[in-house]
C-alpha cells in the first residue's frame, strides 16, 4: 500500500530517507567489522562517512524550514546534526572513551541521540510512501541485529 502525502520538498525527504538508511548500513557494518576485526578500526573509519552524511542531512533541513514544513520533517535531521555533531566532540574533539569502561553522563546522550535521529529521520516516511518506509525498518533491523552480534561476542 503506498500512502502519499504533500511533503515539500519532496527531495529534501528523499534524502533524508537516504541519510538514514545509510546510516543503518554503515553502522551495521561497523559492528559486524569489529566481530570479525576484533577491534574499531573499520567501525572508526565508517563514522567518518557518517559524519560527511550530516552536510546532505543539513541541506535537507534548511530546505524543509525554508518550505515551512511541519516539524515531523526537520525534527529528524536537526536530531542527526546535533548527534553528529556531539560524536566529533566526543570522539574526536576530546577523544573519551565512554564504552569501556562505560560512562553513563556520554553513553546515554550518545544513544539517545544516535537512536532517536533514525527514529526521527525514518519516521515520517511511514505517512510519504509505505515501501520506502519498510526498506528503513529492514536497514534497522541489520542495524540492531548486527549490534546485537557485536554485543554478544564481547565487541559491543
Amino acid at each position: 500500500m503506498k500512502v502519499q502525502t504533500h511533503i515539500s520538498p519532496w527531495w529534501a525527504a528523499l534524502t533524508v530517507w537516504s541519510v538514514v538508511n545509510a546510516v543503518n548500513v554503515l553502522q551495521a557494518a561497523g559492528f559486524l567489522s569489529r566481530v570479525y576485526t576484533g577491534n574499531r578500526t573499520i567501525n572508526h573509519n565508517l563514522g567518518y562517512v557518517i559524519i560527511a552524511l550530516v552536510v546532505p542531512a543539513t541541506v535537507a533541513l534548511v530546505a524543509f524550514v525554508r518550505a515551512r514544513a511541519g516539524w515531523r520533517q526537520w525534527i529528524g535531521p536537526a536530531a542527526f546534526f546535533w548527534f553528529v555533531v556531539f560524536m566529533v566532540i566526543v570522539e574526536d574533539i576530546w577523544q573519551v572513551e565512554f564504552r569501556s569502561p562505560i560512562r553513563d553522563d556520554i553513553l546515554i546522550p550518545y544513544l539517545v541521540l544516535f537512536f532517536g535521529s533514525i527514529l526521527l529521520m525514518g519516521l515520517p516516511m511511514f505517512h510519504m510512501d509505505r515501501r520506502l518506509w519498510l526498506v528503513t525498518v529492514a536497514t534497522t533491523v541489520l542495524l540492531l541485529g548486527s549490534m546485537s552480534i557485536a554485543m554478544y561476542t564481547g565487541v559491543g
